[in-house]
């Protein structure tokens, strides 16, 4: 009699089973985006916040505690009030001014005319370019000597050579010109936020709009604008918090002058911290910035809340 042999199951990895559950499926593809931000962000903060506390300096790395007396110098200190309310000009100026640009630049490109999607493609172009190289191109037209804007208003006859401006070299004039080149930098993302805001409103709004006899500005400003606010509000908070701890721009156009005009937080701690040795107060000088934003953020959250339709 004849044994037929019956085939003997293979055993199933433990493995298997739990990644066929949701919850631990979902723990296995955020861990790498845990690890990444506890690894590159969570643990210079806490590195900060140590230094900040400490009396430690390149020439002298000692690790003695000194409680919060490195922020009670720094508030002090009247260079960094300056310091502060230039990075309060900097960031909320050049926001300002790139969503009135990025406004009108939406606008503009929501309307019918040859060559739309070429102008699109070609907008992006600011927010694409390394911010090394785009200051040191407005750098060349702000120049003292040799600045294209200055050439231009003397050849229109605005200007004589003698009334050109140093765009550089005057405090006020300084500050205007950061404010502008970040407002160039923000402008391509404030009018893709702006075209996906407008796009979205319902077409039968605005036409019911028409028809009771709403003219343009008064369906931009009491309809579009309000029903967008949520949408801007965001983009306004990613270009707070990027502007807000950015130090490239100064950096490379001003480091910081004339005569201090044009120092932020983000330079002034890399200053105090890198370039002079001074860690400890360096760090609290950069962590000073956490605060502030926090409460920004808090604010722009509750009132995107409060806005929702």
């Amino acid at each position: 009699m004849a044994v037929i042999a019956e085939p003997v199951a293979k055993p199933i990895s433990r493995f298997r089973f739990i990644l066929d559950r949701r919850e631990a499926l979902e723990t296995v593809l955020v861990a790498p985006a845990i690890l990444y931000v506890l690894l590159l962000v969570g643990l210079p903060l806490l590195l900060a916040v140590y230094y900040s506390l400490s009396a430690y300096t390149i020439y002298n790395p000692t690790w003695k505690f000194v409680g919060l007396a490195n922020f009670e110098q720094i508030l002090q200190n009247p260079n960094f009030l300056d310091t502060l309310r230039n990075t309060f000009i900097f960031t909320f100026g050049s926001q300002l001014l790139g969503l009135v640009l990025g406004k009108f630049g939406a606008f503009l490109l929501l309307q019918p005319f040859p060559g739309r999607k070429i102008v699109r493609a070609l907008i992006i172009l600011p927010f694409a370019v390394p911010v090394a190289l785009a200051t040191i191109a407005w750098q060349w037209m702000f120049d003292s000597l040799y600045s294209v804007i200055n050439w231009t208003l003397i050849a229109a006859g605005i200007l004589t050579r003698e009334e050109a401006p140093n765009w550089l070299g005057n405090p006020y004039l300084a500050m205007l010109c950061i404010v502008i080149i970040n407002a160039w930098r923000f402008f391509p993302f404030a009018i893709v936020i702006f075209l996906a805001g407008i796009t979205a409103v319902p077409q039968d709004v605005i036409d019911a709009a028409t028809v009771d006899g709403a003219g343009f500005w008064r369906r931009n400003y009491q309809i579009i604008l309000p029903m967008i606010l949520p949408i801007m509000a965001i983009g306004l908070i990613f270009g707070i918090v990027f502007t807000f701890t950015d130090l490239s721009i100064v950096f490379l156009l001003t480091q910081g002058g004339p005569g201090g005009a044009t120092s932020v937080l983000g330079f002034e701690g890399f200053q105090t911290g890198i370039v002079s040795g001074d860690v400890a107060h360096g760090a609290a000088i950069s962590l000073f910035m956490l605060p502030v934003l926090l409460v920004v953020v808090i604010f722009m959250l509750r009132f995107i809340r409060r806005r929702e339709i």
